[in-house]
This record gives structure tokens, sequence and C-alpha cells, in this order.
């Protein structure tokens, strides 16, 4: 059995996948935290590798960016290749002058102008929730690991490059927090399907100070959240 877009054969995607948004995060996740890692798709550059986290099964694969792109392959995974639960992994812009890079958000809850919702099953809210238990694994492995952890709203945005940059009316008058582009989908689905899902979020850049990271740092160096995903993962 294959999709479109997943080359993967029945039994090679463990039932909980770790999703960041860049194929080479999923990469050098799989090179440096799993063990004896397989590569099971390659279809459109879109890596996901199956291994072992202190000797249990899990898998990591991109979702690319954007609302439509982590709509297909989070969708494909829950519906036919029988995935339970889906840890989004990835990174995002601080509305807060609270946040400082590299810190790490976990959604209590999402909200967005996207009409995907709508569009994909009729559903007009404009907040989409993660599974609660999922959550919960999350924020006992971060204390496991003795990682600072923040809750907050995560604004999911069809939309990157704004005309208007400003800012206020997403942190004052919604209450977000940090911003991304695919967390609204993925609870989506994941409701839709009767499945479990979650979003971590690393700083990767500030509205408020206007610090940002480099490109390298942001596949490679945000290892508290891909810690925390992991052994959520197992528990």
């Amino acid at each position: 059995m294959s999709t479109p877009h997943n080359s993967a054969k029945p039994g090679e995607i463990a039932k909980t996948v770790l999703m960041p948004g860049d194929p080479l995060r999923a990469k050098f996740i799989a090179e440096n935290f799993l063990e004896n890692p397989v590569q099971f798709n390659s279809v459109r550059n879109m890596l996901g590798y199956t291994g072992t986290y202190k000797g249990k099964k899990v898998s990591v694969m991109g979702s690319g960016m954007g609302m439509p792109s982590i709509g297909i392959y989070s969708y494909e995974l829950y519906k036919f290749y029988d995935v339970e639960n889906i840890i989004r992994i990835g990174s995002g812009g601080a509305y807060s002058p609270e946040l400082d890079l590299f810190d790490t958000i976990l959604a209590k809850d999402c909200w967005s102008e996207s009409t995907f919702a709508k569009v994909q099953s009729g559903d007009e809210s404009d907040i989409q929730t993660p599974s609660p238990e999922l959550n919960q694994k999350i924020i006992d492995a971060a204390k496991k690991l003795d990682i600072p952890l923040t809750l907050g709203r995560i604004h999911s945005s069809d939309v990157f490059y704004h005309e208007d940059d400003s800012t206020d009316d997403f942190y004052k008058n919604h209450g977000c927090d940090v911003v991304e582009m695919e967390s609204f989908a993925l609870f989506h689905n994941a409701k839709v399907l009767g499945k479990h899902a979650a979003c971590l979020i690393t700083v990767s850049d500030s509205f408020v100070t206007h610090k940002e990271t480099t490109a390298e740092e942001r596949q490679t160096s945000f290892t508290s959240m891909m810690k925390i995903a992991l052994e959520a993962a197992i528990s």
C-alpha cells in the first residue's frame, strides 16, 4: 500500500510520528536520536524514517510548509498508515515579549483565520485543540527531562509574508503567543479521524525583539523540543 505522496509499505511507520516541517530536520533527528533508522519515504524529498528510541519504535517525517502540506501528509498517516499520534515539532515567531529565542512552547490550542477546517469538513470554528492525553505526555516528558516548557496559544497562519506586519491583533485580541503555519490543520485532521495530535514549537524569531535564528540553527539546534517529543512518544 502506498499513497501519491508516501511510498511506505504497511508496518513501516510507527504508531507515533514526530513531524517537523523541514524534511532535513527529520533526517537530523533520525541520524542523531534514533537507533537503526530506516528511510521509508523520499517522494517529493519529503523524508521519513523509522527507528527505535530507547528500544521503542518511533517514526519521524517532514510535513512541508503550510496547512495544505501538513493536511495531506497527516491525513494519509492517520487514514492509510494507522498512525495514532502525530507530534508536530516546528519553529515559530514569538508575539509575546516574554518569549525568547529557543524557548519551547506547547500548544494549548490553536487559533486561525484559515478556511481549512470549513472546506475539509464544514467545521467553522476558528479554534482547534490538541489531544489532552498527548499534551499531558509531553508535559510529563518535559518535567522528567527538566526542560522548561511554556503552554500557549498558537496562531496558525496561511500567509508568511503579510503586507501589514502588525501583530497586535493576533497577540492582544486573539491571545496568540507564537505564530506558525501548520497546527490548525493537524489538529483538525486528528479530530475528524479520531486520532491524537500535539504541537511543540521552538521560538526561531521574535516580532518583539526582531532577533532570529539561522536556517542551520532551525535545522539542527532545536534539540530540547526533539528530546521532549521523543520521550513523550515512548511513554
